[in-house]
């Protein structure tokens, strides 16, 4: 049992899951946030680009 108990607590492969959870969560947060303000940009600049034609 105090075997089990060392391992157990020198085992670190919890914590590196963890770490790699919040790393993913984070980029993924990120592409999201640029996925935004991209389409955003795009569909102005095209309803400028359609203003401008449809006024000639």
């Amino acid at each position: 049992m105090i075997k089990f108990i060392k391992n157990f607590r020198n085992d670190e492969d919890g914590a590196v899951t963890v770490d790699w959870v919040i790393l993913t969560a984070a980029v993924v947060g990120l592409a999201i946030a640029a996925y935004t303000a991209i389409e955003t940009n795009t569909l102005t600049l095209a309803g400028t680009a359609a203003t401008a034609i449809a006024a000639e």
